[in-house]
Order: structure tokens, then sequence, then C-alpha cells
């Protein structure tokens, strides 16, 4: 590919290894996909090179430094897929609002919204190809350099997941703040809601157009709301972004590719987000696996679930707790991964421990059938 070409989203490497959407379209497969959330991160030291110095979302701007880590834990690892470096919050930034990621603290907002006519703050309509034309050139210098060894991953935050980042101005333990306006204030809350699936849905299209072959769709603060308020401000919103961007793909022309939603803690909506149009829903640790199984009755592949504390574990440890979770789920229809994100103090030797263990108990698993 020339150096032009190489910032085409066109004749892309062909895919070796496509156990990854196999499974996620509860297709036969020889082995268990696996991929680790955070899987580029800063457990790794190569990663922590290429970071040292640099402003987060500097990084997240550039697409040579976003390809660059989200290869490194594949040069390391035989994931079956890898998920684009990028972050939920350039979304709000899209959208006119200042975050800033400071050391030890995470991301923070320094004006978020505290009242709903804080909305007008907000760009009425974001020019999502140029305003994240970034991440678009990241994912299409990723799908060449990773050469078809595995299927790229595009991402992003839900609207209640950004919704309440906006307004609490950075992680909260209770999300107070931002739940004070579904109570107070439901007709701007949805209007609010609304825009952001909007500008959502824009830029998942557009990270399909870029080369994304699978799209995952974070719910991160699903464990804050009781099942009353997820039927009301989340499940319509996840339904409506996994409804509208699968038809603007067909009506595009391109490839359908599969979708997860992981729903942090939404236990109480496993049965919803099972028939809420995705064909992967991700679990995080607090579900058993054949219970979720039964709750979804068939219909979904599932991803996840263990608990990512385990890799502080002894490597022997590990492969136990992995074989327990692949009965639990079964081989069909499965994509292994953590409940969660990885840590930054995990041992990698672990992490490559957790791989080795889903695809050799998975082998088994399948040639016992």
């Amino acid at each position: 590919v020339t150096n032009n070409g190489i910032n085409l989203p066109k004749d892309f490497p062909e895919l070796k290894n496509d156990t990854f959407l196999r499974a996620a379209r509860g297709e036969e497969i020889e082995h268990i996909p696996v991929w680790c959330m955070r899987q580029a991160g800063r457990y790794l030291s190569e990663f922590r090179e290429l970071r040292a110095g640099k402003d987060f979302f500097e990084t997240c701007r550039s697409p040579e430094a976003c390809c660059e880590l989200t290869l490194q834990p594949l040069r390391r690892f035989p994931f079956d897929a890898a998920i684009i470096f990028s972050d939920i919050l350039v979304v709000p930034q899209a959208m006119g609002m200042e975050v800033q990621m400071s050391p030890g603290k995470g991301p923070t907002f320094p004006e978020p919204l505290k009242e709903p006519e804080d909305l007008q703050r907000l760009k009425t309509k974001v020019d999502v190809s140029s305003e994240l034309d970034y991440v678009f050139k990241a994912i299409t210098l990723t799908r060449h350099r990773i050469e078809g060894k595995v299927p790229l991953i595009g991402f992003t935050g839900a609207p209640w997941t950004l919704m309440s980042y906006m307004i609490e101005g950075g992680g909260s333990t209770t999300h107070s703040k931002a739940k004070r306006w579904l109570y107070r204030y439901p007709e701007a809350s949805h209007k609010f809601l609304s825009q952001l699936t909007d500008v959502i849905v824009e830029y998942l299209l557009g990270q399909v157009k870029a080369g994304a072959q699978a799209l995952q769709v974070f719910e991160s603060h699903t464990g804050c709301l009781g099942p009353v308020e997820f039927k009301e401000f989340s499940l319509p919103y996840l339904r409506d972004i996994a409804r509208r961007v699968k038809d603007k793909i067909k009506e595009s022309g391109l490839d359908n590719v599969p979708m997860i939603v992981f729903a942090k803690d939404g236990h109480y909506g496993l049965e919803d987000l099972s028939e809420s149009g995705y064909e992967v829903v991700g679990l995080d640790w607090t579900i058993d696996p054949r219970s979720a199984r039964i709750r979804t009755g068939g219909k979904v592949s599932l991803q996840g679930n263990m608990d990512p504390c385990a890799l502080y574990s002894t490597k022997e440890r590990i492969s136990e707790i992995v074989k327990r979770m692949l009965e639990g789920f079964g081989t069909k229809g499965y994509i292994a991964n953590l409940g969660h994100g990885l840590y930054p103090d995990m041992d990698p030797e672990n992490v490559g421990a957790f791989v080795e263990a889903v695809h050799t108990h998975s082998r088994q698993l399948l040639n016992c059938k």
C-alpha cells in the first residue's frame, strides 16, 4: 500500500482470523475467541513509554499513536480481536465541551453542565466527519497496518454514560448530579440523550466507513440506575443506536458489522438487552454465565466476563477460573473477555496466561463434542 493508499479506507489486507466475527454471529468456530477491554493500556511498559509526557487527548488525536497503541498488545498476545485506541469522551469534545485528563484523577470537565439551559452551550449541529476525523484516520491506518491478523473493533460511549460524565464533570460513585436531571428535568434529559444519540449514530457509521469490523457501545454507568430509569433513559437510546446504525450501514451499501452492547452492572436489564438489536451482549463478572444463557434464551452471543482481579491470581488458578467460565457459557455464540477493563498494575504475563487458557480449554471443549 502506498503512503497515500494507507490513508484510504479500501483495499485492506484480507482477514486471516475471523473467529471473533463468527462467534459474534453464533457460527461454528475452532476455538473460542478472546480479547480484553483496555488491552491497549498502562499495564504494558511499551504503552507507558509511548505515552510518557504526552497529553492523553493529544495522543487520541494522533492516528499514528492510536494505531501503534492498538497494535502493541497483538505483538505480545494471540488476541482474536483488536479495539481501536481512543476514548469515549471524544464525543463530548466534538459537541463543544472541554475535557482534560488529569493524572491520578481521570477525566475532568472544567465546566460541566449544571442546569438544562446549559445545553445551549453544546453545538446544535456536529460535523462528525471533521470533528472526529482523527478517529476515522486511526481506524483506517490500523486496518492497513494490522495486515488482516484479526478484526478491528470500533466503539463509543452510550448516551446516558456520556450525559452523566458531562453533568458530573468526571467520574462519580453516586452520579447524583446527573440523576437529579432524570428526576427533575425528564424532558430536558430526553432532549439531551437524543442529541447525544444523533452524534453517536453518525460517529459509529463513520467508524464502519473507515474500516471498523465490529462496534461496541459502552454503557458504563448502568449500575446507578434502577430498572425503571434504565428502561426510560438508557434502553430506548441503546435500541435506537443499533437500529439506526444498521439501517445507515445498509443504505450506504456497506457490509453489516456485529454490534456489542456492554451495560456494566445492568444485570437487571439482561432480557431487555438481549432484545435490543445487538448481536452480542457483554457481561460484567456479577452475572453467572449459565443464568445469563438461560435469561437471554439463545437470542444473542455473549461476551465476558472474568473478574479482572482474577488476573492477580496464579497462572494455574487463572486457568481453572477460565475453564469454569467456558463450561458455564458453552462454546456457541461466545467471546471470552474480562467483565471490565484491565487495570494498570496487572502483570502482562498473567494476561498471556488468560488468553492461552481460553484457547487451550476451548479447543478441548470443542474436541469433546
